[in-house]
């Protein structure tokens, strides 16, 4: 997995360090389209309200006759898209810290609600087997060419908390909670989430986080969890343990078992990307851009890059280069570094040393 949020901040100083962060971005190719994208104009969203929501994970669906499908989310905002510039993030953090927390509430409260066409990606099991990339790695995506957008509904924000501590602060997300039909994937970083966000809660806020108004269920419902710290008295007497023989008390519901999975002729052993395909996505994404865009995402990486050492910059602008020439070529303009007339010609042969100057 890779850590695109990562900060590189020094151990001593506690300030963020160039070095550190390029040296582990650079060490690790599969958070190339995640760079390109964090350093594009998508980097910058000028609200919540003009920016889209990805799933990323990547989920299942199962229908009615115990099939299963494997599933991406995508909420596609209907506001349109609207980013900033460097220049104007920077001038719009020095008059307002909250802007974007601002833009929303305001917006709400005028009554003109955000929101979002909530779409899915859908492959099947057999898609899956022979899909070009691993479906379930978290650093790709499903081009929709090949696995095009379903629409499904529309996502609305149409009410401000009253409390912001209780409804929002107290808030608790699990992607371990669904509703029948969906449920996890083999997605590694999805399956350490499904344990790992639920116990975060429950340290965070309490064992019964659960019974708080802002994360109670609007449906009724029946478990076997009772009693603990701050609890309202959540399943009365019923019985707390199973299986028991009360008319009244939780069963199994067959019709909603998920099928097996197949995990084939399984060896135990640590993940090794260095074998997966990370320019790809990272290219086409590029390719996308329109000139001005590409310009300012070299510009803008540039501008971060600089303060690391030659030798991470070179690493880093090998992978620019496998992704796409012109990548490589508009981030080491922006660096002001002269390329090895034989760079070209390494790169596109995807020569895993550095290229030199």
């Amino acid at each position: 997995m890779c850590n695109c949020k990562l900060e590189g901040r020094e151990r001593q100083t506690n300030l963020r360090d160039a070095n550190m962060q390029w040296d582990f971005w650079s060490l690790n190719p599969e958070s190339l389209h995640q760079i390109t994208i964090l350093f594009s104009d998508r980097g910058l969203p000028a609200s919540y309200r003009h920016m889209n929501g990805y799933g990323s994970h990547t989920f299942s669906f199962v229908n009615a006759e115990g099939e299963r499908f494997w599933c991406k989310f995508h909420f596609k905002t209907r506001q349109g898209i609207k980013n900033m510039t460097g220049e104007e993030s920077a001038n719009l953090i020095g008059i307002d810290r909250e802007s974007h927390q601002r833009d929303l509430f305001e917006a709400i409260a005028r009554g003109e609600f955000p929101s979002w066409t909530v779409k899915v990606q859908v492959m099947t099991e057999e898609q899956a087997n022979t899909f070009q990339w691993n479906p379930f790695d978290l650093t790709k995506v499903w081009p929709h060419s090949d696995f095009p957008l379903i629409e499904i509904g529309v996502l609305e924000l149409n009410r401000n908390p009253q409390n912001y501590h209780a409804e929002v602060e107290q808030a608790a997300f699990s992607p371990s909670v669904f509703v029948p039909g969906i449920g996890p994937s083999p997605d590694k970083v999805l399956q350490a989430r499904l344990m790992s966000y639920p116990d975060a809660q429950r340290y965070r806020i309490g064992t019964n986080y659960q019974q708080l108004p802002v994360n109670q269920p609007r449906c009724p419902v029946m478990h076997y969890q009772r009693d603990g710290a701050m609890s309202t008295g959540y399943g009365g007497s019923s019985p707390n343990y199973y299986p028991n023989t009360y008319d009244s008390a939780p069963k199994e519901a067959p019709d909603y078992k998920e099928p097996g999975l197949s995990l084939g002729d399984v060896v135990a052993d640590r993940y090794d990307s260095r074998d997966q395909d990370d320019y790809t996505q990272a290219g086409n994404l590029w390719r996308i851009f329109s000139e001005d865009e590409k310009n300012r995402t070299a510009q803008a990486i540039a501008g971060a890059l600089s303060g690391a050492r030659q030798d991470i910059q070179m690493r880093q602008l090998c992978h620019f280069f496998r992704a796409d020439a012109d990548y490589g070529q508009r981030v080491a303009q922006a660096l002001t570094i002269e390329l090895d007339p034989a760079m070209l010609q390494q790169n596109q042969q995807n020569n895993p040393q550095p290229i030199t100057i």
